[in-house]
Protein backbone atom coordinates (compact mmCIF):
# COMPACT_ATOMS: atom_id res chain seq x y z
CA UNK A 1 0.00 0.00 0.00
CA UNK A 2 2.96 2.14 0.69
CA UNK A 3 4.35 1.76 -2.79
CA UNK A 4 1.04 2.65 -3.93
CA UNK A 5 0.62 5.81 -2.17
CA UNK A 6 4.06 7.20 -2.75
CA UNK A 7 3.53 6.38 -6.84
CA UNK A 8 0.24 8.18 -6.39
CA UNK A 9 1.98 11.08 -4.36
CA UNK A 10 4.85 11.30 -7.36
CA UNK A 11 2.51 11.50 -10.05
CA UNK A 12 0.42 14.23 -8.67
CA UNK A 13 3.34 16.16 -7.78
CA UNK A 14 4.19 15.67 -11.88
CA UNK A 15 1.07 16.92 -12.90
CA UNK A 16 1.52 20.26 -10.68
CA UNK A 17 4.18 21.35 -12.29
CA UNK A 18 4.16 24.14 -14.77
CA UNK A 19 3.68 23.49 -18.17
CA UNK A 20 6.78 23.93 -20.21
CA UNK A 21 7.43 25.86 -23.50
CA UNK A 22 10.19 24.24 -25.65
CA UNK A 23 13.45 24.61 -24.23
CA UNK A 24 12.61 27.37 -22.45
CA UNK A 25 10.07 27.83 -19.27
CA UNK A 26 8.36 31.04 -18.20
CA UNK A 27 5.45 31.91 -16.06
CA UNK A 28 3.02 35.17 -16.04
CA UNK A 29 3.33 37.37 -13.02
CA UNK A 30 1.60 40.74 -14.01
CA UNK A 31 2.35 43.77 -11.57
CA UNK A 32 -0.44 45.84 -10.21
CA UNK A 33 0.59 48.70 -11.95
CA UNK A 34 0.76 47.32 -14.86
CA UNK A 35 -2.94 45.88 -14.64
CA UNK A 36 -3.85 49.14 -13.89
CA UNK A 37 -2.35 51.19 -16.39
CA UNK A 38 -3.26 48.20 -19.34
CA UNK A 39 -6.95 48.11 -17.80
CA UNK A 40 -7.02 52.54 -18.39
CA UNK A 41 -5.09 52.76 -21.44
CA UNK A 42 -6.95 50.32 -23.49
CA UNK A 43 -10.44 50.96 -23.11
CA UNK A 44 -9.51 55.08 -23.64
CA UNK A 45 -7.86 54.23 -26.90
CA UNK A 46 -10.42 51.87 -28.30
CA UNK A 47 -13.08 54.57 -26.94
CA UNK A 48 -10.82 57.48 -28.88
CA UNK A 49 -10.37 55.32 -31.97
CA UNK A 50 -14.29 55.45 -32.10
CA UNK A 51 -14.70 58.66 -32.00
CA UNK A 52 -12.71 59.21 -34.97
CA UNK A 53 -14.14 56.32 -37.15
CA UNK A 54 -17.67 57.73 -35.92
CA UNK A 55 -16.04 61.45 -37.09
CA UNK A 56 -15.63 60.11 -40.49
CA UNK A 57 -19.07 58.44 -40.94
CA UNK A 58 -20.79 61.33 -39.65
CA UNK A 59 -18.69 63.34 -42.66
CA UNK A 60 -19.79 60.33 -45.24
CA UNK A 61 -23.04 60.53 -44.20
CA UNK A 62 -23.08 64.43 -45.05
CA UNK A 63 -21.13 63.72 -48.23
CA UNK A 64 -23.90 61.30 -49.36
CA UNK A 65 -26.65 63.33 -48.11
CA UNK A 66 -25.29 66.33 -50.20
CA UNK A 67 -24.48 64.40 -53.16
CA UNK A 68 -27.83 63.03 -52.78
CA UNK A 69 -29.06 66.72 -52.74
CA UNK A 70 -27.59 67.99 -56.01
CA UNK A 71 -29.56 65.73 -57.80
CA UNK A 72 -32.83 66.09 -56.22
CA UNK A 73 -35.64 68.31 -57.07
CA UNK A 74 -35.89 71.31 -54.08
CA UNK A 75 -38.88 71.46 -52.02
CA UNK A 76 -41.36 74.16 -50.38
CA UNK A 77 -38.89 74.63 -47.75
CA UNK A 78 -41.22 74.45 -44.24
CA UNK A 79 -42.60 77.42 -42.29
CA UNK A 80 -44.74 75.48 -39.66
CA UNK A 81 -43.20 75.12 -35.98
CA UNK A 82 -41.29 71.73 -36.18
CA UNK A 83 -40.18 69.84 -33.05
CA UNK A 84 -36.92 68.32 -32.59
CA UNK A 85 -37.54 64.84 -34.25
CA UNK A 86 -39.12 66.35 -37.82
CA UNK A 87 -36.31 68.90 -38.07
CA UNK A 88 -33.75 66.06 -37.79
CA UNK A 89 -35.92 64.24 -40.87
CA UNK A 90 -35.26 68.05 -42.63
CA UNK A 91 -31.90 67.56 -42.61
CA UNK A 92 -29.76 67.82 -45.65
CA UNK A 93 -33.12 68.43 -47.95
CA UNK A 94 -33.13 70.20 -50.62
CA UNK A 95 -35.79 73.28 -50.60
CA UNK A 96 -36.40 76.66 -52.33
CA UNK A 97 -38.21 80.35 -50.62
CA UNK A 98 -38.51 83.34 -51.60
CA UNK A 99 -37.60 86.17 -49.26
CA UNK A 100 -36.04 88.86 -49.09
CA UNK A 101 -33.02 90.10 -46.98
CA UNK A 102 -32.82 91.84 -44.22
CA UNK A 103 -29.20 93.29 -44.17
CA UNK A 104 -29.38 94.73 -40.84
CA UNK A 105 -29.53 91.88 -38.95
CA UNK A 106 -26.46 89.68 -40.63
CA UNK A 107 -23.49 88.65 -38.85
CA UNK A 108 -20.65 87.29 -39.67
CA UNK A 109 -19.44 83.96 -38.77
CA UNK A 110 -15.69 83.61 -37.68
CA UNK A 111 -12.85 81.13 -38.19
CA UNK A 112 -13.98 79.81 -41.32
CA UNK A 113 -11.12 77.64 -43.47
CA UNK A 114 -11.17 77.82 -46.99
CA UNK A 115 -8.18 76.57 -48.93
CA UNK A 116 -5.88 77.31 -45.76
CA UNK A 117 -7.04 80.82 -45.91
CA UNK A 118 -8.99 82.33 -42.79
CA UNK A 119 -12.44 84.19 -43.60
CA UNK A 120 -15.77 84.35 -42.30
CA UNK A 121 -18.86 83.15 -43.51
CA UNK A 122 -21.74 86.01 -44.29
CA UNK A 123 -24.95 84.65 -42.64
CA UNK A 124 -28.09 87.02 -43.79
CA UNK A 125 -32.19 86.42 -42.61
CA UNK A 126 -34.23 86.37 -45.58
CA UNK A 127 -38.10 87.42 -44.70
CA UNK A 128 -40.36 85.09 -46.07
CA UNK A 129 -42.60 86.49 -49.00
CA UNK A 130 -46.15 86.74 -47.48
CA UNK A 131 -45.39 85.70 -44.18
CA UNK A 132 -43.41 87.28 -40.76
CA UNK A 133 -40.77 84.04 -41.09
CA UNK A 134 -37.28 84.52 -41.26
CA UNK A 135 -35.20 81.67 -42.15
CA UNK A 136 -31.12 82.09 -41.74
CA UNK A 137 -29.41 81.94 -44.76
CA UNK A 138 -25.41 81.07 -44.86
CA UNK A 139 -24.20 82.35 -48.61
CA UNK A 140 -20.78 81.49 -47.95
CA UNK A 141 -17.37 82.40 -47.59
CA UNK A 142 -15.19 85.62 -47.91
CA UNK A 143 -11.67 86.01 -47.25
CA UNK A 144 -10.87 88.72 -44.23
CA UNK A 145 -9.21 91.28 -43.92
CA UNK A 146 -5.17 91.70 -42.65
CA UNK A 147 -6.21 93.18 -39.72
CA UNK A 148 -8.92 90.84 -38.00
CA UNK A 149 -10.70 94.00 -36.31
CA UNK A 150 -10.87 95.41 -39.74
CA UNK A 151 -14.30 93.74 -41.03
CA UNK A 152 -13.96 93.10 -45.11
CA UNK A 153 -17.03 94.48 -46.70
CA UNK A 154 -19.23 92.78 -48.94
CA UNK A 155 -22.66 93.54 -50.79
CA UNK A 156 -25.98 91.95 -50.60
CA UNK A 157 -28.68 91.81 -53.05
CA UNK A 158 -31.83 94.09 -53.13
CA UNK A 159 -35.79 92.88 -53.80
CA UNK A 160 -37.51 89.23 -54.05
CA UNK A 161 -34.51 86.54 -53.86
CA UNK A 162 -35.36 82.65 -54.89
CA UNK A 163 -33.46 80.73 -52.53
CA UNK A 164 -32.60 77.20 -53.16
CA UNK A 165 -29.96 75.02 -51.49
CA UNK A 166 -29.58 72.54 -48.11
CA UNK A 167 -31.06 72.76 -45.10
CA UNK A 168 -28.23 72.75 -41.68
CA UNK A 169 -29.19 71.95 -38.19
CA UNK A 170 -27.30 74.10 -35.96
CA UNK A 171 -26.03 71.58 -33.02
CA UNK A 172 -27.45 73.30 -29.60
CA UNK A 173 -24.73 70.97 -27.88
CA UNK A 174 -21.79 72.37 -30.09
CA UNK A 175 -22.76 75.82 -31.03
CA UNK A 176 -22.99 79.09 -28.77
CA UNK A 177 -22.38 82.32 -28.12
CA UNK A 178 -19.34 83.44 -27.41
CA UNK A 179 -20.35 86.38 -25.41
CA UNK A 180 -24.00 88.31 -25.43
CA UNK A 181 -22.19 91.88 -25.15
CA UNK A 182 -19.85 90.71 -28.84
CA UNK A 183 -18.79 94.19 -29.89
CA UNK A 184 -16.41 94.75 -33.65
CA UNK A 185 -14.70 97.70 -32.96
CA UNK A 186 -15.43 98.65 -29.53
CA UNK A 187 -18.73 98.77 -30.49
CA UNK A 188 -21.72 96.86 -30.05
CA UNK A 189 -24.48 95.84 -32.25
CA UNK A 190 -24.73 94.80 -36.47
CA UNK A 191 -23.23 93.96 -38.31
CA UNK A 192 -21.64 91.23 -35.25
CA UNK A 193 -18.65 89.04 -35.65
CA UNK A 194 -19.95 85.69 -33.90
CA UNK A 195 -17.82 83.05 -33.04
CA UNK A 196 -20.28 80.49 -33.24
CA UNK A 197 -23.81 79.74 -34.51
CA UNK A 198 -26.47 79.64 -31.63
CA UNK A 199 -30.26 80.20 -32.85
CA UNK A 200 -31.55 80.77 -29.30
CA UNK A 201 -29.22 83.56 -28.34
CA UNK A 202 -29.85 84.71 -32.20
CA UNK A 203 -33.40 85.12 -31.29
CA UNK A 204 -32.56 87.09 -28.61
CA UNK A 205 -31.28 90.01 -30.42
CA UNK A 206 -33.78 90.16 -33.11
CA UNK A 207 -37.32 91.53 -33.11
CA UNK A 208 -38.70 89.00 -35.30
CA UNK A 209 -39.30 84.47 -35.05
CA UNK A 210 -36.65 82.27 -36.78
CA UNK A 211 -36.60 79.10 -38.09
CA UNK A 212 -34.48 76.81 -36.45
CA UNK A 213 -33.15 75.81 -39.61
CA UNK A 214 -30.64 77.20 -41.72
CA UNK A 215 -30.21 77.20 -45.64
CA UNK A 216 -26.85 76.87 -47.38
CA UNK A 217 -26.91 78.42 -50.52
CA UNK A 218 -26.59 76.53 -53.26
CA UNK A 219 -23.38 76.89 -55.28
CA UNK A 220 -25.15 77.31 -58.68
CA UNK A 221 -27.47 80.13 -56.86
CA UNK A 222 -27.16 83.78 -58.21
CA UNK A 223 -28.58 84.69 -54.83
CA UNK A 224 -25.72 87.11 -53.26
CA UNK A 225 -23.79 84.13 -52.40
CA UNK A 226 -20.09 83.48 -51.88
CA UNK A 227 -17.63 80.50 -52.23
CA UNK A 228 -19.58 78.02 -51.31
CA UNK A 229 -17.90 74.31 -51.06
CA UNK A 230 -19.98 72.50 -49.01
CA UNK A 231 -19.25 69.35 -49.62
CA UNK A 232 -16.85 67.16 -47.45
CA UNK A 233 -13.30 66.45 -48.75
CA UNK A 234 -12.38 63.34 -49.17
CA UNK A 235 -9.08 63.74 -47.49
CA UNK A 236 -11.24 65.13 -43.88
CA UNK A 237 -12.77 61.48 -44.27
CA UNK A 238 -9.62 59.65 -44.83
CA UNK A 239 -8.02 61.74 -42.07
CA UNK A 240 -10.18 60.73 -39.83
CA UNK A 241 -10.37 56.97 -40.32
CA UNK A 242 -6.45 57.26 -40.17
CA UNK A 243 -6.85 58.32 -36.85
CA UNK A 244 -9.47 55.76 -35.49
CA UNK A 245 -6.84 53.18 -37.20
CA UNK A 246 -3.55 54.63 -35.00
CA UNK A 247 -5.59 54.45 -31.66
CA UNK A 248 -7.01 51.16 -32.14
CA UNK A 249 -2.91 50.11 -32.98
CA UNK A 250 -2.37 52.08 -29.52
CA UNK A 251 -5.03 49.49 -27.90
CA UNK A 252 -3.15 46.55 -29.33
CA UNK A 253 0.16 47.60 -28.52
CA UNK A 254 -0.69 48.30 -25.07
CA UNK A 255 -2.39 44.74 -24.80
CA UNK A 256 1.03 43.25 -26.67
CA UNK A 257 3.27 45.49 -24.07
CA UNK A 258 1.53 44.42 -21.37
CA UNK A 259 1.49 40.52 -22.06
CA UNK A 260 5.56 40.86 -22.95
CA UNK A 261 6.62 42.59 -20.30
CA UNK A 262 4.40 39.78 -17.75
CA UNK A 263 5.78 37.05 -18.25
CA UNK A 264 9.16 36.35 -17.36
CA UNK A 265 11.14 33.46 -17.72
CA UNK A 266 11.80 30.78 -14.87
CA UNK A 267 15.42 30.85 -13.83
CA UNK A 268 17.96 28.03 -12.71
CA UNK A 269 17.92 28.80 -9.20
CA UNK A 270 13.68 29.07 -8.88
CA UNK A 271 13.90 25.37 -11.11
CA UNK A 272 15.62 23.90 -8.08
CA UNK A 273 13.04 26.08 -5.57
CA UNK A 274 10.26 25.05 -7.33
CA UNK A 275 11.83 21.04 -7.38
CA UNK A 276 12.24 21.33 -3.87
CA UNK A 277 8.81 21.94 -3.05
Amino acid sequence: MSHIANKFNHESKAMLKPIQITKNRYRFRPTLVGVVITLICIPLFIKLGLWQYNKAQQKLQVQTAYNHAEVDEAIAFPLQELDGKNIEDWKFKRVSVTGVYETQYQFLLDNQVEGKQVGFNVITPLRVEHTAQYVLVNRGWILGNDTHSDLPTFATPEGLQTIIGQIWVPSKKIFTLESKSNAVNGQQGWPMVWQNMDIAGYRERVPFPVSDMVIKLDHRSNAGGFVRNWQVSADRITTHIGYAYQWFGFAFSALLIFMYMSFEKIRPADDSIHDAK
